[in-house]
């Protein structure tokens, strides 16, 4: 079985950027756009990503189940006045998570459209129902359910011995 976080590289897609910044006229990928697009596919793995603050840094820290298997950390300034410590933590949220999860972001001078969505992983109880689908004789729907997925190599290759023998 592949490693959780090499699946989730094959299946993240580089973040839109969603959000402009007045002060410097560049774009960025918000906070909320980035969580919209990892957490997901996270999920899907059994991965949780927690981002507590302790001891004057934000942490980033993905979790499967109660083992810390990735994190990240960055100092808070000090003497901040609320409002800006509130953003500061936001902006560390941001970029410790895209540091961590190697994300890609899209750049100003790329196309104009935006990247197709992500598809959802198929999940190792997702692909034991499609083996067993086949096998019953129900190819059919297993064939137009397998577009929606992304799809590991090795799921997709046991997936067509089993179409191609049943």
């Amino acid at each position: 079985m592949e490693n959780k976080l090499l699946q989730f590289q094959k299946a993240i897609g580089v973040i839109a950027k969603d959000s402009k910044n007045p002060h410097f006229k560049n774009t960025y990928a918000s906070l909320t756009q980035i969580l919209g697009e990892v957490k997901p596919v996270l999920t899907t793995l059994g991965l949780v990503i927690l981002q507590p603050i302790n001891n004057g840094k934000v942490y980033t820290v993905i979790m499967d189940g109660d083992k810390t298997i990735a994190d990240s950390a960055i100092d808070l300034p000090t003497n901040l006045a609320p409002q800006a410590l509130g953003s500061a933590i936001t902006y560390f949220r941001r970029y410790t998570l895209s540091s961590l999860l190697a994300l890609e972001i899209d750049d100003d001078d790329a196309q104009s459209a935006k990247p197709a969505p992500t598809k959802p992983l198929l999940t190792a109880q997702q692909f034991e129902a499609i083996i067993n689908t086949i096998t019953s004789g129900n190819k059919d729907k297993v064939i137009e359910a397998l577009p929606k997925y992304t799809i590991s190599k090795e799921y997709q290759t046991a997936i067509d011995l089993a179409l191609k023998n049943n």
